[in-house]
């Protein structure tokens, strides 16, 4: 079977279409400043002082921020004892080999999980993955801040002042979106993601969701120490 392509039209009525889109791109981009400003003016709540583990042995969360006063965590899934953690959180936190752009702006990504920290960093290192990891094991700050043992990922934001730590922002699901290209570069594609449930025109190319990710194994052969 032939994979349908998009219409064939002359290079002005491509630029018409082009342009009635880039449109509806602006006022997309806009709506997104407007989120962006109204999450900079959210309040927040202080949290206690928290110990999670680190590679060098038990550390408070405000010193988890090494010196910066903001702070980014990726809550990754956590299977106990399996050999292969999450697919979907392995292969997007891999993304993020080098993020010390946000040095210049006075804040750190980190990810943290429910495994044990020596299963964490062992697990960190089969799969090459290149951001500071931490364990919340031994603390009650992973279910506190919306990731709790054997439930799903998240994304939250904190802010520092002094010692004192407060929690501004929170995601999940879908939302955390926002901080992966790689999602956005497949969307400019003809076809897209290619998964079922997006609106596509009759007879694109689709297949079940997830279909296309890479999953652990994948990422650890990749990546990986092997």
């Amino acid at each position: 079977m032939t994979t349908p392509l998009p219409p064939i039209v002359d290079q002005q009525t491509w630029q018409q279409e082009l342009d009635a889109l880039r449109t509806r791109e602006k006022a997309a981009t806009r709506e997104l400043d407007a989120i962006a400003a109204q999450r900079r003016r959210l309040p927040m709540v202080e949290l206690p002082d928290y110990t999670l583990d680190s590679e060098s042995g038990p550390i408070r969360l405000a010193d988890v921020f090494d010196g910066r006063s903001q702070l980014i965590t990726y809550h990754h899934m956590w299977n106990p004892g399996a050999q292969w953690q999450c697919g979907g959180c392995t292969g997007y936190t891999a993304q993020f080999r080098e993020p010390r752009f946000l040095d210049n702006y006075d804040a750190r990504f980190v990810v943290v999980t429910q495994g044990p920290i020596d299963e964490a960093l062992a697990y960190k290192k089969k799969v090459g993955n290149q951001l500071p990891w931490y364990s919340t094991a031994n603390s009650p700050f992973g279910a506190d801040v919306g990731a709790p043992p054997r439930a799903g990922f998240a994304v939250n934001v904190f802010l520092r002042d002094g010692d004192r730590v407060f929690r501004t922002w929170h995601t999940d699901g879908r939302g955390t979106e926002q901080l992966s290209y790689t999602f956005a570069m497949i969307d400019l594609l003809p076809y897209g993601r290619r998964e079922d449930w997006q609106d596509s025109p009759e007879g694109w190319p689709q297949t079940p969701a997830y279909t296309g990710w890479m999953d652990s194994p994948d990422i650890a052969r990749i990546y990986g120490d092997n």
